[in-house]
């Protein structure tokens, strides 16, 4: 029986480039859409936000002269590459699924409707988010954190590829590193911990939506997160 009823499952860009870096592994995005498959299957109504660093990151962009807002609009269309390609590994394998972005683009995607997004989700249908909120200086955390409060999402899966929780150092410099089990948001924010941008903190603390940081190369994690399994870190509004 699954734990929760409607979650938004927040994938890295960097997630589906695997071990090579770059780029989107096949590999990689055919394993994410058998793990969304399952949980589909338990009968969760599942909504995706993609990033786009494996492609572009337009941070790096801005640091290297290029305009902050051109650059993060980069961002954005590399983050409806990844969202097409992740819904051509689900229909692939029988998952119906709708890509609705936040800047317009009727040729390859809905629209981005709230509305419509859960009349999707309600008729079991996998929604992603694609192009981010549709506004530079913002990340694709904050889309996770904008789009679960507006779809009423009860849980934020953000699924990892390098760690499989929250540390307090980094674990791959520092074998010292304590891995977290809970966490408020208040931790997040004041420890400086680094998991989402403060905007998108603040967005799930005010909103209280929980948050559950895990590894994604593991497969099978996606559908234990959902089972309520004790797996990666959870992150708590401060009640």
């Amino acid at each position: 029986m699954s734990k929760y009823r409607r979650v938004v499952l927040k994938l890295s860009g960097e997630a589906l480039a695997g071990r090579q870096g770059y780029g989107i592994s096949p590999d990689v995005i055919q394993s994410v859409a058998l793990q969304i498959k399952e949980i589909v299957e338990l009968g969760v109504e599942v909504a995706v936000v993609v990033g786009g660093g494996n492609i572009w990151r337009g941070m790096a962009g801005s640091a290297k002269g290029m305009d902050r807002a051109t650059a993060d609009y980069m961002g954005m269309l590399a983050t409806v590459m990844n969202s097409l390609a992740l819904q051509d590994s689900l229909e692939k394998n029988n998952v119906e699924t709708r890509v609705q972005t936040s800047i317009e683009m009727r040729q390859v995607a809905e629209p981005y409707i709230r509305r419509k997004a859960i009349r999707h989700l309600e008729k079991k249908r996998v929604v992603i988010f694609a192009a981010g909120t549709g506004n530079p200086y913002f990340s694709t955390d904050t889309t996770a954190a904008l789009r679960a409060a507006e779809i009423e999402a009860e849980v934020i899966l953000m699924a990892k590829n390098k760690v499989d929780g929250v540390y307090d150092k980094d674990p791959s410099i520092d074998r010292d590193a304590k891995k977290y089990r809970e966490l408020t948001y208040l931790d997040l924010l004041n420890d400086g911990l680094g998991v989402m941008d403060y905007t998108a903190s603040t967005l799930c603390m005010d909103n209280n939506i929980p948050l559950l940081v895990f590894s994604i190369m593991e497969e099978g994690n996606i559908k234990k997160a959902v089972l309520g399994e004790e797996i990666g870190t959870i992150v708590r509004g401060n009640d």
